[in-house]
């Protein structure tokens, strides 16, 4: 699947969509406190963990369809919206690892994709182009993997409800793990034609 781009079509910095990824930015740190909070002997603010992640998978799909929408869709916004993608993804991975509800290996697994993709931005940099935008399998990864981490955070306890969660989350991970390498993968073929295609140009 090729990346899908969507020309630039405003410099403003302070448009509705960039405010709300700032604003998913700025959640982060929040969520990491929260879903840590028990692992320094704090009290259990999971459920408020659960609202800032369900907040920030709202503003995900608002920012994105905002910007097409009001043609707000900036070269910032083009930045803001992955880096909060990733930073959401990496600090759930960091908390929920922590808390022995993730297991080593599948961060590992993601935290691998991860570098793998900063490798291939960090040599499309050097040859002077700007990071492809992010193509809808990704979001389609990354909207698995948002869906699985509250469910396995939900997990936690006893009962039906945890059970269920449980099923669904694990369901999601996988999934999502799937599609965020499928994903990782398209991304690097492509930056490798576009490299491909610059070295044959001189």
């Amino acid at each position: 699947m090729e990346v899908q781009e969507t020309d630039i079509q405003t410099d403003r910095i302070l448009t509705i969509p960039n405010l709300l990824s700032m604003a998913r930015l700025l959640g982060v740190p929040v969520f990491l406190w929260l879903v840590l909070s028990p692992v320094f002997d704090g009290p259990d603010l999971d459920g408020w963990a659960l609202l800032v992640l369900a907040a920030s998978g709202v503003s995900d799909y608002l920012d994105g369809k905002l910007a097409r929408r009001w043609n707000q869709i900036s070269a910032l916004g083009r930045i803001l919206d992955p880096a909060a993608d990733r930073l959401y993804i990496l600090s759930t991975l960091v908390g929920l690892t922590w808390r022995d509800i993730l297991p080593l290996w599948l961060t590992a697994l993601l935290l691998a994709r991860e570098l793998v993709l900063l490798v291939t931005v960090w040599r499309l940099d050097r040859a002077g182009y700007a990071p492809p935008q992010v193509n809808f399998l990704g979001k389609a990864a990354t909207f698995n993997l948002m869906y699985a981490f509250p469910l396995l955070l939900l997990s936690e306890g006893s009962g039906w409800v945890p059970s269920l969660a449980a099923i669904f989350g694990w369901a999601f991970a996988g999934w999502g793990t799937a599609l965020y390498w499928w994903a990782g993968i398209l991304y690097v073929v492509q930056v490798r034609r576009i490299l491909a295609a610059d070295a044959t140009a001189d």
